[in-house]
């Protein structure tokens, strides 16, 4: 089983490795955000891997109904860009030594590409790069 820096390193690689360091920061601590709150489940590893899974397996997720779709996207999880795999394990260290809360306890996001149903019962707070983050 991964570890907690871990899970968090590979959440931020597949969730954002694409976006400036202040949006990688923010995805990592809406993790950290579910985490502590007491609808999410309450370790790092279980809340990045989140998601129903097959009766016959809970270790089989429902392929594309994860909370962090690269999870159960049917996809290898193994980081192919090592250059910046190494920045998300740099910016999961931070996050969990405690960094500037950039999202004001931000729990949710997506990308701007997309516009989830839930959206629009939440309350914007801010986008940073390409994801719109909410309370």
């Amino acid at each position: 089983m991964l570890e907690g820096l871990a899970c968090l390193a590979l959440n931020i690689y597949h969730e954002a490795r694409d976006q400036p360091i202040e949006g990688q920061v923010a995805v990592a601590q809406v993790v950290m955000e579910r985490v502590k709150s007491n609808k999410y489940p309450n370790s790092i590893c279980e809340v990045v891997m989140q998601g129903p899974t097959y009766s016959w397996s809970i270790n089989y997720p429902i392929k594309h109904r994860c909370q962090f779709s690269w999870y159960c996207d049917g996809l290898s999880d193994r980081p192919k860009d090592m250059t910046a795999y190494l920045n998300s394990v740099d910016v999961a260290e931070k996050t969990l030594h405690g960094l500037k809360d950039v999202v004001k306890g931000s729990m949710y996001y997506h990308s701007v590409k997309v516009k989830p149903w839930w959206a629009k019962y939440k309350i914007r707070v801010r986008q940073i790069g390409d994801h719109i983050f909410y309370k």
